[in-house]
């Protein structure tokens, strides 16, 4: 009897679902949006019920599309969008208020605060990131201040705390548990010790003792039947944050192996094995996974506007109807043209740490039109993957000479080339959709005897090699470096 692993992917902007066979090839998916929450401050939020909600409907909808007999459906596999943080209470399992969105940069105040008090070099040494918004630490502290009915929960120990996964764990199993990947992104866990830490849970008002137990990716999360679709309740094998699934999906095992994700934003992470390596230029340490009892940690550099910009190109300024049509008209644009865009929309990502920046267009000329802004466009999220790289570079004493990629913008085949020219090495893209879900799948699958490590090879890539000089790609970095000195400059005045 064929047997099938459901994987949830729950990002930034949708919910998918999806069905891998035993050989790890994709069958059927399916998607739905939830809103996106901004207010007149700029800060994003996302409902926690809704996408509760999304998850149980696009599961439904993806056995329905299928045809397939859901009893044949062996286990669950859940990646999620990281950072992203939701407060709830224990008893009902409703949020005390919406999720505040990793890109959301409301809780900045707080971490100035706690900088002052002298902690942010153990916060940096112990959890392999330094104090900012971005992460869930800061967005807890601002929840534990600002929401009256979280502090009540609290003092109760009444509060569950977590990133997407946590909650979505809770609501299918009851269980109250995360993966290493998702913990050691938290800023709360110790990535050495491999624990809580206590001392930097109370810099930021948090109860070490209310966080949730952590489990290898690929252990047991528990049981569900998604709320009587299923037959029985099968287990929940592979949980792991979106851009380690993609890692793992990508076959990138070995130390030394690349991989960056186009997304809403971008994740570009470097496998350093059983070591973990310590960012003396602007990135961050992970941990990629636990599997088995074996830990794997990575080198980071996050991106806040990647793919989101092309959305900006649509639906704010209305010069393209769809993404697809970014790759001719940036084909199409003037080469003498020399407008650069720095997408800084809510700050500058690693290696920059600079969340102030403000998005910038400059070097416009009368040759400046649509096509030409949608190419500064592409090529925005090319330098910002190139600044990660060359930092990463420096962090791992090695050079990187071949880049796997996946993500939607991995499709634009204009960004592909621009990207291998700019970074001067091979660009892999592997010719499989949705890679967040099956780094998923093959962990919960491999786990449950669904699937083997031959998964890794179920799919072949597309090579983009570099086709321009060096004094071509040098003029070109150069332009985009007197770009970011502007941004930067502008937000120190």
């Amino acid at each position: 009897m064929a047997e099938y692993v459901l994987a949830i992917d729950q990002s930034t902007q949708s919910t998918k679902a999806a069905l891998f066979d035993g050989a790890g090839l994709l069958v059927c998916k399916t998607s739905l949006a939830h809103r996106q929450i901004i207010n007149e401050k700029g800060w994003v939020s996302h409902d926690p019920e809704e996408i509760y909600q999304n998850v149980l409907a696009s599961a439904r909808g993806v056995i329905e599309a299928s045809g397939i007999d859901p009893a044949h459906i062996a286990c669950l596999a859940l990646c999620n969008q990281r950072e992203t943080t939701v407060v709830w209470d224990r008893d009902t399992g409703a949020s005390v208020c919406d999720a505040i969105v990793w890109q959301c940069a409301r809780a900045a105040d707080v971490c100035a605060e706690i900088e002052k008090t002298g902690i942010g070099a153990a916060v940096r040494k112990r959890t392999g990131i330094p104090i900012s918004p971005y992460f869930p630490a800061a967005k807890l502290a601002w929840i534990l201040r600002n929401v009256p009915e979280a502090r009540r929960l609290s003092g109760r120990h009444k509060l569950c705390m977590g990133t997407v996964d946590t909650y979505l764990l809770y609501k299918l199993t009851g269980n109250y548990l995360t993966d290493f990947s998702n913990a050691s992104r938290t800023q709360l866990f110790d990535i050495g010790a491999l624990e809580w830490d206590g001392e930097i849970c109370a810099a930021f008002g948090v109860d070490a003792e209310d966080l949730p137990r952590v489990l290898d990716s690929d252990g047991e999360f528990g049981y569900t039947d998604l709320e009587g679709l299923l037959p029985r309740k099968i287990p929940v094998r592979g949980v792991m944050g979106d851009s380690h699934a993609s890692l793992f999906a990508l076959g990138c095992l070995e130390k030394g192996m690349t991989k960056a994700s186009y997304g809403t934003g971008s994740s570009i992470m470097m496998n350093t094995g059983d070591k973990r390596a310590v960012s003396e230029n602007g990135l961050v340490t992970s941990i990629a996974w636990k599997r088995g009892g074996k830990l794997s940690y990575v080198l980071e550099g996050n991106v806040n506007y990647s793919a989101a910009v092309i959305s900006w190109l649509r639906d704010d300024l209305g010069i393209i109807s769809s993404p697809a049509e970014t790759e001719a008209l940036a084909r199409s644009a003037n080469a003498a043209d020399t407008a650069y865009l720095v997408p800084a929309f809510t700050g500058l990502g690693m290696p920059h740490w600079n969340s102030g920046a403000k998005a910038l267009i400059c070097g416009m000329t009368r040759l400046t039109g649509k096509a030409e802004i949608v190419r500064a466009a592409l090529n925005g999220i090319a330098y910002q993957i190139y600044d990660v790289l060359e930092a990463m570079e420096k962090d791992a004493g090695m050079p990187i000479d071949s880049l796997r990629v996946d993500g939607g913008a991995s499709s634009n085949g204009y960004l592909m080339q621009f990207q291998s020219d700019i970074l001067a090495c091979s660009v892999q893209r592997a010719q499989a959709e949705e890679l967040s879900a099956a780094g998923a799948a093959y962990m919960a699958g491999i786990a449950s005897g669904v699937c083997t490590d031959a998964v890794f090879s179920s799919y072949s890539y597309r090579a983009y090699c570099p086709e321009i000089s060096d004094e071509a790609r040098q003029k070109l970095l150069s332009g985009w470096r007197g770009a970011l000195k502007m941004v930067i400059s502008a937000t120190k005045q």
